[in-house]
């Protein structure tokens, strides 16, 4: 990477120099970057209300859910590489300010369709915002510095969802000025709009000379396929599973499958693919997709049923869920600090610990829910289960995140972290979509207690074939080079790996 001087802002430092305001910039950037990690959990707690308010169906419930998920993954890459082309101050800025205009239109929507138009939109201004915050922090610091920095993510990562849960309940409850759920959306643009102008005096640009331009015909393939992927999880109960719906299936398959192929074998794409075919070739990058994707899933869209059970099905209010829920970012909080080193130690066995002790902490929920006493079960009962859950997601992404980079190829650093953050944001709408509509399907035949049991067993399910998965890997990593740290045009892991 190479830092080039913005006349319009700040100079950055001379090759070895320390950038003088970079503590400053860094609370900038790690700001930004929890306002996409709020902006996950905190609309959790507020579905119910807005499907109360707007009439949306269950299946737009989710789509407002994973819309956001979807968005993201789909632009994550092209808009990395815009970043090293433009300017990643320049991106950033724009994302930012993106982010705030859709926090309008998603606090001002008055229809389910367009609070789902709103809440892709955001996801795209999310993409274009959270790669360049890496980047721009790579850029700043050097040596232990930036150890210190990339170690705040891990817990910027846990509190900002513990944050989002809390803060979605008491902007709910509070119900400020009578704008009910809207307020989760329309407090984030004040703050969007302050960092915006914070960012314009204290960060520094930087971009890649030479750097790979975005491939927006492979950008389209790809999002049209992992859309199609999704569509039918989320459209298909509602339609009654018609042929139709596994044909988008197959067809969102072949277009990604297709996109690897047709970039590998042209050798004109191969250097700047999206998904190069290269990587999949390796036994541990594989294993850890395929992990990653079932764990991923399972984890986030539990995390969502949870909080639609507790407020629809035990009649908690959306602060008292936001409370209870907590419980689980705890977990991984408490563990953040000496994962590390468990990591270093243990490997894969570290990870396959992680998808057991899950499982079990989606038995425990399930236990405390069979074991409830009165009309609706009591929040204490839930919290060693939600922790557990917290304690199997911290030993499973980050130790995995490592090995997965530790097997990557230098020259295909930056692609291969750019493919895994786009696989995770793809597996957490998948999971927010099937579990959803497992859920809710359940829900309308049997009632809340089988819908959240049939959730439970399934996401153990899921849990238990992780950790079978995880002989796949390697018995142990290294932390290799950040993968951030190369040339390309992709990025480390931007959420979800600390």
């Amino acid at each position: 990477m190479t830092t080039e001087t913005d006349p319009t802002t700040v100079d950055p430092p001379e090759a070895g120099t320390p950038y003088p305001r970079r503590w400053a910039a860094m609370i900038v950037l790690t700001l930004a970057f929890m306002l996409d990690l709020l902006n996950v959990s905190i609309v959790s707690v507020a579905l119910p209300s807005i499907q109360r308010d707007l009439g949306a169906t269950p299946t737009q419930v989710e789509w407002i859910a994973a819309a956001y998920l979807l968005a993201f993954a789909a632009a994550l890459i092209t808009f990395a590489r815009l970043g090293d082309l433009w300017g990643r101050k320049r991106v950033f800025q724009l994302g930012v300010v993106a982010f705030a205009v859709t926090g309008v239109g998603s606090g001002l929507a008055d229809t389910p369709g367009l609070l789902i138009a709103a809440r892709a939109a955001q996801g795209l201004a999310a993409a274009a915002l959270a790669p360049q915050v890496m980047s721009l922090l790579y850029t700043m610091f050097q040596g232990r510095e930036r150890g210190t920095v990339f170690g705040v993510f891990g817990l910027v990562a846990g509190t900002a969802q513990a944050g989002g849960l809390l803060l979605g309940g008491v902007l709910l409850d509070a119900d400020i000025a009578g704008t009910e759920w809207r307020m989760i959306f329309l407090i984030t643009v004040p703050v969007a709009v302050v960092l915006a102008a914070l960012a314009a005096w204290l960060v520094p640009e930087s971009r890649v000379e030479g750097g790979a331009r975005p491939r927006l015909l492979a950008a389209g393939v790809l999002t049209l396929g992992l859309v199609a992927l999704v569509f039918p999880v989320l459209e298909g109960r509602a339609h009654g599973w018609p042929g139709w719906i596994w044909g988008c299936l197959v067809a969102g398959f072949a277009l990604v499958v297709g996109l690897a192929f047709v970039e590998h074998r042209n050798p004109g794409t191969r250097a700047g693919a999206l998904l190069p075919a290269e990587l999949f070739r390796r036994r541990t990058v594989a294993g850890a997709l395929a992990v990653q994707l079932l764990a991923f899933a399972a984890l986030s869209g539990f995390l969502l049923v949870i909080v639609l059970w507790l407020q629809e099905g035990e009649a908690y209010s959306a602060m008292g869920a936001g409370v209870v829920s907590i419980a689980l970012p705890a977990g991984g909080l408490v563990t953040a600090g000496f994962v590390g080193r468990l990591t270093a130690r243990f490997g894969r066995l570290l990870v396959l610990t992680g998808c057991l002790v899950g499982a079990v902490g989606a038995l425990g929920v399930l236990l405390a829910e069979r074991s409830a006493e009165g009309d609706s079960i009591g929040g204490w009962s839930l919290v060693p289960g939600l922790f557990a859950l917290g304690v199997g997601t911290t030993f499973v992404m980050p130790p995995l995140t490592t090995l997965f980079l530790s097997t990557v190829p230098a020259e295909h650093a930056g692609s291969a972290s750019g493919v895994w953050t786009t696989s995770q944001q793809f597996g957490a709408a998948v999971g927010v979509a099937g579990l959803g509509t497992l859920y809710y399907g359940t829900t309308e035949a049997h009632g809340h207690a089988t819908a959240i049991a049939a959730c439970a067993f399934t996401v153990v399910a899921i849990l238990v074939i992780s950790a079978a998965l995880c002989f796949t890997l390697g018995p142990n990593g290294r932390p290799a080079a950040p993968a951030g740290a190369s040339r390309s045009s992709n990025h480390p892991p931007t959420r979800g790996d600390g």
